[in-house]
């Protein structure tokens, strides 16, 4: 099965004909580590389905990279507002590693809606993501970066190991030289 496909199923069920129709606008694309997929004052013209590989969403703020957050495939993604609203983005999106990605035109995704399965899997999706960026800001406003690093570990793990340190560290809004302090607590025996 297509791993689109497949992905999909996670939140619709689409028919042999249905999916015939999804495939058929889809176009596979691959995108080198450390280039940008898409950049800040562009208008995203796709919707992109994560096949292979790991992303960085991030801003630019006083000459400064602030990085957002991060995608791991596979997965579904877009620059959200942009897409919807047909206005520049403010943010940059980055391959971390060498990635493959299926990518349907902005014409095309809103053309699948006369679909109702194809509606349930972007509804249920920016549902999901929704959900994440509330969590991201909630845990923002809420908890210290030993915390959130701590909780990454367990619930993320593999950024832990994908992600290079001055990234992980702008995600959690410190410095690279405390994420290292943290780490280095985090990692000593109990009682130390």
């Amino acid at each position: 099965m297509h791993p689109f496909r497949q992905y999909i199923h996670q939140y619709s069920l689409l028919s042999d004909q249905e999916w015939e129709e999804v495939e058929s606008l889809i176009h596979r694309q691959v995108i080198r580590r450390g280039e940008l997929i898409l950049r800040k004052g562009e208008i995203c013209q796709w919707f992109w389905f994560l096949e292979e590989g790991l992303l960085r969403y991030f801003e630019l703020q006083d000459g400064e990279e602030i990085t957002k957050y991060f995608t791991v495939a596979p997965y579904g993604f877009t620059a959200q507002r942009s897409f919807s609203m047909e206005i520049p983005t403010n943010e940059h999106i980055q391959a971390l590693e060498d990635s493959i990605v299926w990518r349907i035109s902005r014409t095309d995704a809103y053309d699948l809606f006369r679909i109702p399965a194809w509606q349930t899997f972007i509804r249920n999706l920016i549902l999901e993501v929704q959900g994440y960026t509330d969590d991201i800001v909630r845990d923002l406003q809420s908890k210290s970066a030993e915390v959130r690093y701590a909780e990454l570990t367990t619930d993320s793990p593999e950024l832990i190991l994908r992600v290079p340190q001055k990234y992980l560290a702008s995600y959690l809004g410190i410095a690279p030289q405390s994420l290292s302090r943290i780490r280095k607590k985090l990692s000593l025996p109990q009682g130390s």
